[in-house]
């Protein structure tokens, strides 16, 4: 370069990126041969393999560190988010083709945080702790990250988004619930019991309606909570235990979120037997 006529040679440093998704850039799956010969390097990236990578991942690009009240963010909930990308992934209704990036948990982890931040607010609470109903409250930000098939534009976009919810859901459930006997949970629900838990509802209301199911805030353990903890906590996790059992269609639970026994299945028709007396006339019957 020039400066008032004197020339001058400056050093530099220049590294040119490219990017492009593969799949709809060539409908091959590969970069085109004359763009690749003009980078020196090629780099494929990937899903994250694990729950705990996409945690990680989720958790340095997510908006999480807010400025308002104290946030206590709870592993389940995280695993929950984390795994309704890994359901999508597997998902035959779900585009293979377009994929599910990690922006799916990222989205959906600041809209979880921030419906639990509006629920404080609103109820003046100093404690932020997020629900899973606050992960069904932030349903668009799933949705908006899927490409149907078919298969699912005929559900539709909720029925699907809602189905990944309650998967992930299960799933987690059984990681920290396998075994565990919830029987007197589900038997209160049998005997007529019914809660509902809007995700606006106040922590300290939310926490003495709960505490009405026998044996539910003593199975709050396996989650890292007891009873001295805040009502934000102890419903939170209680919540999770009412979803996951739900998810695993051992209770119902309502559109309106009012959780209350679930549906029996039909008992089989058995065919009437006949005793010894019966058969040989019916039997007689059968020859004339």
């Amino acid at each position: 370069m020039q400066i008032k006529g004197y020339p001058i040679r400056l050093p530099l440093d220049v590294a040119l990126v490219f990017s492009a998704n593969p799949e709809d850039y060539t409908a091959r799956g590969k970069i085109i041969t004359p763009l690749k010969d003009r980078v020196g390097s090629e780099i494929r990236t990937h899903y994250p393999a694990t729950i705990e990578e996409g945690i990680a991942i989720t958790a340095q690009e997510a908006w999480t560190r807010r400025n308002g009240n104290t946030m206590h963010l709870p592993p389940y909930v995280q695993q929950v988010i984390e795994r309704i990308a890994f359901a999508a992934r597997e998902d035959k209704k779900i585009d293979k083709r377009s994929g599910v990036s990690q922006r799916l948990p990222i989205s959906a982890m600041e809209n979880v945080i921030s419906n639990a931040e509006r629920r404080a607010i609103r109820n003046r609470e100093r404690f932020v702790v997020p629900r899973v109903s606050d992960i069904y409250a932030a349903l668009p930000a799933i949705t908006g990250k899927l490409e149907l098939e078919y298969e699912g534009e005929m559900k539709g976009a909720d029925f699907v988004g809602r189905e990944l919810i309650r998967s992930a859901i299960a799933k987690t459930y059984d990681e920290y619930y396998t075994g565990a006997n919830v029987q007197q949970i589900v038997q209160w629900f049998d005997l007529g019991g019914e809660i509902q838990l809007a995700d606006s509802i106040p922590a300290a209301e939310a926490l003495e309606n709960l505490k009405g199911i026998q044996g539910l805030t003593d199975k709050l353990g396996p989650l890292g909570v007891s009873q001295k903890d805040s009502a934000e906590q102890q419903v939170s996790a209680a919540e999770f235990i009412l979803e996951g059992l739900h998810a695993h269609k051992r209770i119902g639970r309502s559109e309106e979120r009012v959780f209350k026994a679930g549906e029996k299945k039909p008992e089989p028709v058995r065919e009437k037997s006949f005793d010894a007396e019966e058969r040989p006339y019916r039997q007689r019957r059968q020859f004339n």
